[in-house]
């Protein structure tokens, strides 16, 4: 059963026992480009209380240099190496965890920030942005050269996805020996500024289909995830909290790794799916209506 939070008492409570908060973003902080009324403030008051803050999303279309772009543009103040995006979770995980070979590649189903944290991890790449393979015209595998190169087919949400992709990735995955079949997530949906939009596990649902196997999900709530942070950051799981609006992402992510966790109600989780007949298995230890309550707290 949660903890529902909702007293001055209940937030200083918070600020007692732990000492490094790691936020979701969409729905947590802000949805689209609105912010969460309160959002600033609270950050503001943990970094005042000189709490360790972390920004960990599986949104993998942004780099960390870019999605500190969206933090600038909204007023909230983040550091580069306090966000962990899904993006670069995988691009650490293929060069330092799979140990790709250098002289092997990645076919990329993914936008310009997955792009952008391969590149930086050294991480030779194919697809993606690439012009010849964002086209509406019909794939044809006579005229397709398969790169015997390719080692891993790397999933990410993708808004220019068609057919050319998910059968160039479908040829490497079934033709080149061994080739890794990795997804950055596998969220179902994403939240938009307006409302639900697929997300990222629906981009590689096709290819799952195709080859009747699940790709290595290396986001939310996969450990894969924490362990990045791990390698970077020094925390005390047991003085750590993990805060989502998701319950098989953020909070199962956050049980998966011995964290304690708080959802809030201000994105995908809504009332029903936490109590009554259809509540899910999944149970956060405590509960909010919004990060913004935490402003009960004085400074």
């Amino acid at each position: 059963m949660s903890v529902r939070l909702s007293s001055a008492a209940d937030y200083e409570s918070l600020l007692d026992k732990y000492d490094t908060w790691m936020f979701d973003c969409d729905g947590v902080l802000w949805h689209g480009d609105r912010l969460i009324d309160g959002a600033i403030d609270v950050l503001s008051l943990l970094r005042s209380r000189q709490k360790k803050v972390l920004f960990v999303t599986n949104n993998a279309t942004k780099s960390r240099k870019s999605y500190k772009g969206k933090f600038d543009q909204l007023g909230v103040e983040a550091h580069v190496d306090e966000i962990y995006g899904s993006a670069y979770a995988a691009a650490v995980y293929v060069s330092s965890v799979m140990k790709l070979p250098k002289d092997k590649k990645v076919y990329v189903i993914g936008m310009k920030g997955m792009e952008e944290e391969l590149r930086d991890e050294g991480v030779a790449f194919l697809g993606g942005m690439d012009p010849a393979d964002n086209t509406l015209e019909p794939f044809s595998l006579a005229n397709f050269t398969l790169d015997p190169d390719v080692g891993a087919v790397l999933c990410g949400l993708d808004t220019n996805i068609n057919y050319s992709k998910l059968s160039k990735a479908f040829q490497y995955l079934t033709r080149n020996p061994g080739c890794a079949f990795l997804a950055t997530n596998e969220d179902s949906t994403y939240p938009a500024g307006d409302g639900l939009l697929p997300g990222a596990g629906a981009i590689s649902a096709p290819l799952r289909y195709a080859l009747g196997k699940d790709p290595i999900s290396i986001g939310k709530p996969a450990s894969t995830m924490l362990d990045c942070i791990k390698a970077k950051v020094n925390f005390d799981p047991k003085r750590t909290l993990m805060i989502g609006d998701r319950l098989n992402t953020d909070i199962l992510f956050g049980q998966n790794g011995g964290l304690s966790t708080l959802l809030v109600l201000t994105g995908i989780t809504t009332e029903a799916d936490i109590s009554g007949p259809s509540a899910s298995p999944i149970v956060p230890d405590m509960v909010t209506q919004s990060i913004g309550d935490l402003r009960a707290v004085s400074k």
